[in-house]
């Protein structure tokens, strides 16, 4: 019987409501009200009791009684109520009057929840037009507030607030800022944006920095919004040894976007008296496929970016590049200019501008079967000096010769599977290499040109095991045979100076970087893969390895070609180990190492990582043997550490360590706080940074940071969220 009174109510409302006609496109449908009881008046009044719900427009009215006035076309409506607009506003209140479209009126005893962020109570409440909503006495905060009588940990105190839902800002009059009730701040006008609302111009929060070089300041981000496409940012610094003004600008575009990064200092920690650097970056798509993006990094101090923690970059590089990549092409040109700012390296003697063009194209030939593969490349690396040495040397890039080459390679390729399930994969080609050297030295050649042939045979024999328990063993051996004919030129080594053997270039015609050197003559390299698949969920992978060439590579001097770390100095190569553990919650282990005959390692290294839901940690060893021909005097070994962990459900605490173990001493460390829940965010992070080759003095930062989360930062992780005691 009571569902047969709702439905039957429901049909009397539509003829009983009617409204003002809607667009043409949306026509009036009525309003929609459903009640336990409703009943019509001889003063011309409908009246609805009994978890009565109406909906009109795509709002949702509940409350405890409406009366609707055909006359006066006025709704009188019985608390508790509660108003959905149908998009980010719920209002609840004890009692009001509104009209018949619900825009205008008067709610008593109103709370406003906005995006389910913010939520805002007043003693009246009055909705004009739909649009505005003021309320006088109005309290805001984005804190969850429980029914044990405890006040927020911050609110926004006002006389009056008005929320305009149309811009999505919040304007206060006599706003005063509250902590734990207690007034801390006081503003006779104050605006800013609603939760729902991405990007508004106006102040972000403020970071209260103290630092040993830079003395105390604070930090106050202004946004300026320029469109909806594009944006600024001015922080202006102000400290006792430094006045900063830092910028950044964004703008996107229909096919690309950039991003402007910079700062200029007027301070006494550097040599100069006005500091400054800008970074900037952008991607571009360009008809046919093609994309052009750049990045333009600049400083006039080599010790402003370490002082002010911007980045701990000790190189910069600047590019402007234009690349396609098709399924069987690639398109590639480049110019990238360097800039170092260690004390121990000179920018007059080191390449400044390089220059890179690629093409590469595939083809499938039906009659001769396999992969023909054409590529092409151009390189050129100027230095500004003018000096002219040998470059025989240790210290061979202390002249100034500048170095342009082209290659050109044809190279075929098949794969076949042998019986027994061998995989075997052919590789025959030729490659030509030309130079042209300026200030080369005395001892070198100025123009060189080379033709190299080159074929090689890569088998595989991958074997899959499964065990009672369900784990898969997966054992592959594998070798390849090459051989590369030709000399290398006599030209000096500038683009293959650093040689890292590893499980990548194992089974490869050259380790080599570049084609300024080519391993020559008749090699073979052999090992061994395995991995292991578990039913639990980890996995673990060794590969192990090593290369034989029938003779050494000698330079026109004497020399070889390799340098004493690289582990492939001799016929026999070095032994290559490399593992790997992945397990289930988020832990990761990767070692990789050469050794000699002597099992004593000339490279090391180790990663660690270990990422889930609490924890985000990262640590790194290394271990270099000193080779001057690496320009590395001395041996390298450091450890570093990088993570955050959250230790409860609103404390997340982060670290920062490296280490250089050879000098027994740190070189940067760090530590951190962080408080966070579903209304404040507070950061306490504190910075050591150690005398490096960049900046010779050593520094301390402490910075804190205190948001308010809701208007400017979401709380999208309910995980913060505080609970209330039931």
């Amino acid at each position: 019987m009571s569902r047969f009174i709702r439905l039957a109510t429901a049909l009397i409302t539509l003829l009983a409501l009617p409204v003002s006609a809607l667009s043409q496109e949306e026509p009036d449908l009525g309003a929609l009200l459903v009640a336990d009881e409703v009943y019509i008046t001889g003063d011309n009044k409908l009246i609805a009791e009994g978890n009565v719900e109406a909906v009109y427009q795509g709002q949702r009215l509940q409350a405890k009684s409406i009366t609707y006035d055909r006359t006066t076309e006025t709704l009188e409506i019985t608390g508790p109520l509660m108003l959905d607009d149908g998009q980010s506003t719920l209002v609840l209140a004890d009692s009001g009057e509104l009209d018949k479209n619900l825009h205008n009126g008067i709610l008593r005893g109103a709370r406003i929840v906005l995006d389910d962020q913010v939520q805002i109570s007043s003693h009246r409440m009055d909705r004009v037009e739909g649009r505005y909503t003021q309320l006088y006495k109005a309290s805001v905060t984005s804190c969850r507030i429980c029914h044990d009588g405890k006040v927020p940990l911050w609110q926004i105190r006002a006389r009056r607030m008005i929320h305009d839902k149309e811009t999505r800002q919040l304007y206060f009059h006599d706003a005063r800022l509250h902590v734990l009730d207690v007034p801390v701040f006081y503003l006779p006008r104050l605006r800013l944006p609603d939760p729902t609302l991405d990007r508004a111009t106006g102040f972000l929060f403020p970071t209260l920095v103290n630092s040993t070089e830079l003395g105390f300041g604070v930090k106050v981000p202004y946004f300026i919004r320029l469109g909806d496409h594009r944006d600024l940012t001015l922080t202006p610094f102000l400290a006792t040894k430094s006045t900063t003004l830092a910028f950044r600008y964004r703008q996107a575009f229909r096919k690309g976007d950039i991003e402007i990064n910079g700062s200029v200092s007027d301070d006494e920690a550097g040599d100069r008296s006005t500091r400054a650097y800008l970074f900037a970056d952008g991607r571009f798509n360009l008809p046919r496929d093609f994309k052009l993006a750049f990045d333009l990094e600049l400083v006039n101090d080599d010790e402003y970016l370490d002082d002010y923690g911007i980045t701990a970059k000790n190189r910069l590089d600047s590019e402007v590049s234009i690349t396609r990549a098709r399924r069987d092409e690639f398109i590639r040109g480049a110019i990238t200019h360097f800039k170092t700012l260690r004390e121990t390296e000179s920018n007059s003697t080191r390449p400044t501008i390089v220059g890179n063009a690629e093409y590469e194209k595939r083809y499938f030939p039906t009659r001769l079967g396999g992969e023909l593969r054409f590529s092409t490349e151009a390189h050129t690396h100027y230095r500004s000096s003018d000096l002219v040495i040998d470059g025989r040397d240790f210290d061979r890039f202390a002249d100034g010769r500048d170095v342009t080459r082209f290659t050109a390679g044809v190279n075929w390729y098949r794969n076949w599977i042998l019986p027994q399930g061998i995989h075997t994969r052919v590789q025959t080609g030729l490659d030509v290499d030309t130079f042209q050297i300026k200030q080369v030295g005395l001892t070198a050649q100025s123009e060189a040109t080379e033709i190299t042939p080159s074929t090689s045979v890569v088998m595989r024999m991958p074997l899959i095991k499964k065990t009672a328990k369900g784990a898969t063993h997966i054992i592959e051996p594998m070798m390849q045979l090459a051989w590369v004919g030709g000399s290398n030129p006599d030209i000096p080594n500038d683009e293959s100076s650093r040689i890292d053997f590893d499980e990548g270039n194992l089974l490869s015609l050259s380790r080599f970087t570049a084609p300024d050197r080519r391993e020559r003559g008749a090699s073979v390299a052999y090992g061994v893969n395995w991995t292991r698949y578990d039913p639990g969920g980890w996995q673990s992978n060794l590969t192990v390895g090593q290369v034989y060439r029938n003779d050494q590579l000698i330079e026109s001097d004497g020399s070889t070609s390799f340098t004493d770390s690289s582990g492939l100095r001799t016929k026999f190569s070095d032994y290559l180990i490399a593992g790997q553990l992945k397990f289930p919650n988020g832990v990761s282990l990767y070692a990789r190492s050469i050794f000699d005959d002597a099992f004593e390692a000339t490279k090391a290294e180790a990663r660690a990582n270990w990422r889930n839901d609490k924890a985000n940690i990262a640590a790194t060893f290394i271990w270099l043997q000193d080779d001057p021909a690496e320009e590395r005097n001395q041996t390298i070994s450091e450890w570093a550490f990088d993570g955050s962990y959250r230790v409860a459900r609103h404390w997340t605490g982060s670290a920062e360590w490296r280490y250089d173990v050879v000098s027994d001493r740190s070189v940067r460390a760090g530590v951190g706080v962080t408080y966070t829940n579903e209304c404040v965010e507070i950061e306490l992070a504190a910075l050591r940074r150690f005398a490096t080759s960049i900046n010779s003095e050593e520094s301390t930062d402490i910075g804190l940071t205190v948001e308010l989360r809701g208007f400017n930062t979401k709380t999208a992780d309910k995980s913060y969220t505080r609970r209330c005691r039931k």
